[in-house]
């Protein structure tokens, strides 16, 4: 095995310990596989800011959706929202884009390094109800933050239109010495009724992005499948 791909695959080991996935194993390969050469695996990847057929939300970022909405963790534990690991490999950091997938009004808590979030006042799919669309892992493990700096900490309530840019993908975590593996985490949280959002660290309170999208991301329905517009 060649230095580059050793190194690729201790990447992909620890960003795998670090979330404690148990996903089917075909996707970790991929994972691997994709990194490696994503130029022989374009079928296998979104376009940032490409709409699926008649779906109401673009693609959020460039690159292969490695884990679901649902994946298995721990006991007790599932995954909120999706991973999406760009093209430009472990070490493209600050290199591939992230757009918003929806009008809405963008937010960045003051003590948040890595994330936005953006509130859609009626949800495409249930007007009568408000979501928000969270976008997280954008700084280097350091905590170098890589969001646009139009939106720094303490932003609130800004109108970004579909396909705005918001930032390039990451790989923080809180922890210098455990990065997660560059990628963006993207999940639909719900509102809490009091005009604010639910905590996205919790599965019961997100959504399944698969209708939002226009394809299949929920884990317990796409097997060991690839998450790719077909339409």
């Amino acid at each position: 095995m060649g230095a580059s791909a050793a190194v690729v695959m201790l990447i992909v080991g620890g960003y795998l310990t670090y979330r404690s996935f148990r996903p089917p194993a075909g996707r970790m390969v991929r994972v691997r596989q994709y990194w490696q050469d994503p130029g022989a695996h374009s079928d296998w990847s979104l376009q940032a800011g490409v709409q699926c057929g008649d779906a109401p939300f673009v693609a959020p970022t460039d690159g292969y959706v490695g884990f679901f909405w649902g994946d298995s963790f721990r006991p007790g534990r599932r995954h909120q929202g999706l991973d999406i690991f760009g093209p430009s490999g472990p070490y493209g950091l600050g290199e591939t884009r992230v757009v918003a997938v929806y009008d809405g009004y963008l937010t960045r808590l003051p003590d948040w390094r890595s994330a936005v979030i953006v509130r859609i006042p009626h949800d495409p799919l249930q007007p009568d109800r408000q979501i928000w669309t969270y976008y997280t892992h954008m700084a280097d493990p350091e905590g170098n933050s890589f969001i646009d700096p139009a939106f720094p900490p303490g932003t609130s309530e800004v109108f970004v239109s579909a396909g705005s840019f918001l930032g390039y993908q990451g790989n923080f975590s809180a922890d210098p010495d455990n990065p997660t593996g560059m990628h963006l985490h993207f999940s639909i949280v719900q509102d809490d009724g009091k005009g604010g959002f639910k905590n996205e660290l919790e599965i019961r309170n997100t959504l399944d992005p698969s209708l939002y999208l226009g394809f299949e991301v929920n884990a317990g329905n796409v097997g060991d499948s690839i998450a790719v517009c077909s339409g």
